[in-house]
């Protein structure tokens, strides 16, 4: 179970670049396990750390950057979380904090693995996406606020509007993964077996 919401309000961290694959999210080395916890750590780990180690910290890295330390709001760039399917990078971002990341496009695969782990990916367009990055490099300490109900980002005084499936609204309303959702029809699905019996 993932933790449940639908409004949230945090800082908001630029990271804009195009097509950052679930391989830069989360290296390959890091996904030896299969718990959901322990992962922040290695979070863009190439770009954050200046080694393998990582006890050396990349000063010029965003994440480290203390303006943005305790970020919940990741801006991207195009196409971010492709690559693998594996769920191991949305835990990842979750493990660290982050509960929305806007960007103009995502990995299809990627959108609902984020949905599983309470992270709502916030598709806007390129122009929104630059107006917010924006706005967020620009004020220090900036904050974001996104409103699932309404379906709407506020950055500043502006407000964007975006769109999100019922079901994707849902798992994370509810802090629903696959098992958790299963789970709701457990009636159903005992009754259907009691059938077979």
């Amino acid at each position: 179970m993932s933790p449940a919401w639908t409004k949230h309000k945090g800082i908001a961290v630029p990271l804009y670049r195009k097509d950052i694959d679930t391989d830069q999210i989360l290296p390959k080395q890091f996904m030896k396990k299969t718990e959901r916890t322990g992962f922040g750590v290695h979070l863009f780990h190439n770009w954050r750390y200046l080694d393998e180690d990582g006890k050396t910290p990349n000063p010029d890295f965003v994440l480290n950057q203390d303006r943005y330390k305790n970020a919940s709001v990741l801006i991207a760039g195009e196409n971010f979380g492709c690559g693998s399917s594996r769920e191991h990078a949305p835990w990842s971002l979750a493990d660290y904090g982050f509960r929305v990341v806007i960007a103009p496009s995502f990995a299809d695969i990627f959108f609902g693995n984020c949905a599983k782990n309470g992270i709502a990916l916030v598709k806007l367009s390129m122009e929104e996406v630059e107006e917010i990055l924006e706005f967020v490099t620009n004020q220090e300490g900036a904050e974001v606020f996104v409103d699932l109900d309404a379906l709407v980002v506020f950055a500043g005084e502006k407000k964007y509007r975006f769109a999100l499936s019922e079901s994707l609204l849902n798992r994370i309303a509810n802090g629903w993964d696959d098992v958790d959702l299963t789970m709701k029809y457990l009636s159903r699905i005992e009754a259907f077996e009691s059938t077979l019996a």
